[in-house]
């Protein structure tokens, strides 16, 4: 008895959530880094900017994204995002249970995957 596996495209795209192209990749060496974060109700990130291209799932709660360019995202449990690259930006927790994301990096071995802006 052979199930199908039932298979649903988050994201398949060439553009950043902001609209902008993806960057080419690096040269280097390849380094694949996954992450679960999770965001306090309430809580606001350090501004900050991604090196490398990556792209989340938000596993549950909800997510408010606010790029320094003045544009806005809105995700929601189930929404993906392609995150802006090199582009200073925020998240902020504006629901009332924490935010669980899974974000994938694809960077190289000598490059960090996040980089927080200095006040």
């Amino acid at each position: 008895n052979k199930a199908s596996a039932a298979v649903q495209e988050l994201a398949n795209t060439t553009q950043s959530w902001d609209g902008n192209s993806l960057p080419a990749y690096p040269k280097g060496q390849p380094k694949i880094t996954i992450l679960r974060i999770s965001i306090p109700a309430g809580a606001q990130l350090d501004t900050h900017k991604h090196p490398v291209i990556n792209a989340g799932v938000l596993v549950s709660g909800q997510l408010t994204v606010v790029s320094k360019n003045g544009k806005t995202l809105h995700l929601k449990a189930g929404d993906s995002i392609i995150e802006v690259v090199d582009t200073a930006h925020y998240g902020i927790n504006e629901g009332n249970i924490p935010a669980e994301i899974i974000v994938f990096y694809a960077g190289t071995i000598d490059s960090p995957i996040t980089v927080v802006e200095t006040r």
